[in-house]
């Protein structure tokens, strides 16, 4: 079994959490906050409707500021009136076809944003670690389906990629101009793809099936043969809550860290994904290929070796991909027939603590 996030660690700490109004962040912002932590989130509003933050209302999260990470004045006031010890960057333009749109906009937010994060950290006495989460796509791909390790070389074929791995060079310059002196810790969480319950996200592979189920209408798949390192947003924020007590505690040395599934697992194609999904919801298993309509390229091969992970945090992935798939499916139906998502939320985490 994988270590734990350590609850006795988090009780009372103060973090700032942005991008808590996400998919993740949600998630991250209530588990944070079952386990004692003194949570300050910094977002734009939700960026679908529904959104897992809005269907869990008020009810155990933190507390939550509205902002844009580019509002490097508004950035730093949350920052200094809330003091935190661990900042937990998790907000971001997340999307690689968005970022086809908007090139310049993400690398505004993904890139200049971290630095106004950083920036704003370097004011406040009171930060003792910093964790920056970009994505396991910062590597340069060669489309030769091997695992990534942490010292292969960055790159991005499309404007998301290369912001997130502009962003990791961002990092990597303040930690050595102005934080390794101070003693102030600060890292890249590189995480693989993420599935799990109350994702509602434009163009993302689950929320698309979920929205095709909604509404009686057939799912349009654009890469089924395309393969990722699906895993649970539980074992991924896992990893990087036990990423971020290392380096509080002075444990790490490492500057950045992979999260995926093991690399001995069989790699998923995006239409098992789909098809699983669906039978876990009791659906039938149907989809349409549009590969064959012209659309910004996507990578078509994608693995990441968390190894070193493993090695320094004792983390490794609880869940198989299949069990992820399941899990992410069981909220969704659970959802769908209208149990409460706070509670579904709550549970999952409390099962997942447990081992259940």
């Amino acid at each position: 079994m994988s270590h734990l996030a350590d609850p006795n660690f988090w009780r009372g700490k103060r973090v700032l959490l942005t991008g808590h109004t996400g998919f993740k962040g949600s998630w991250a912002g209530l588990w944070l906050t079952t386990m004692g932590a003194r949570v300050t989130g910094y977002a734009l509003p939700p960026a679908s409707d529904p959104s897992l933050h809005a269907l869990l209302h008020a009810d155990g999260l933190p507390d939550g500021q509205l902002g844009d990470i580019r509002d490097g004045e508004a950035l730093a006031a949350v920052t200094r009136k809330s003091e935190p010890e661990i900042i937990l960057h998790m907000a971001a333009q997340p999307l690689v076809r968005e970022s086809y749109v908007t090139p310049a906009e993400t690398f505004d937010v993904n890139v200049m944003g971290t630095i106004h994060l950083l920036e704003a950290a370097r004011a406040v006495p009171s930060v003792k670690a910093i964790l920056v989460v970009t994505t396991d796509k910062v590597y340069r791909n060669d489309e030769s389906g091997r695992h990534f390790q942490e010292g292969d070389t960055l790159g991005g074929h499309d404007p998301y990629s290369g912001s997130k791995a502009a962003c990791e060079v961002a990092v990597a310059t303040w930690r050595s101009a102005y934080f390794d002196e101070r003693g102030i810790r600060v890292a890249t969480a590189r995480g693989g793809n993420v599935i799990g319950g109350g994702d509602f996200s434009a163009d993302r592979l689950v929320p698309d099936i979920v929205r095709a189920a909604l509404s009686g209408t057939r799912l349009n798949i654009r890469s089924p043969l395309a393969t990722r390192p699906w895993q649970h947003v539980l074992d991924c924020l896992n990893g990087y809550f036990l990423f971020a007590e290392a380096l509080y505690s002075g444990a790490s040395a490492v500057d950045a860290l992979n999260f995926g599934p093991s690399p001995a697992e069989p790699q998923v194609p995006v239409r098992d994904v789909a098809n699983a999904i669906q039978a876990a919801m009791g659906l039938e298993a149907e989809w349409d290929d549009v590969s064959s309509l012209k659309q910004p390229r996507e990578m078509q091969t994608l693995g990441l070796d968390p190894a070193l992970a493993g090695e320094r945090l004792g983390w490794r992935a609880q869940f198989t991909q299949q069990q992820a798939i399941d899990w992410t499916a069981r909220w969704y139906d659970g959802w769908r027939r209208g149990k409460a998502p706070l509670e579904l939320t709550l549970d999952q985490i409390d099962a997942f603590t447990k081992g259940r």
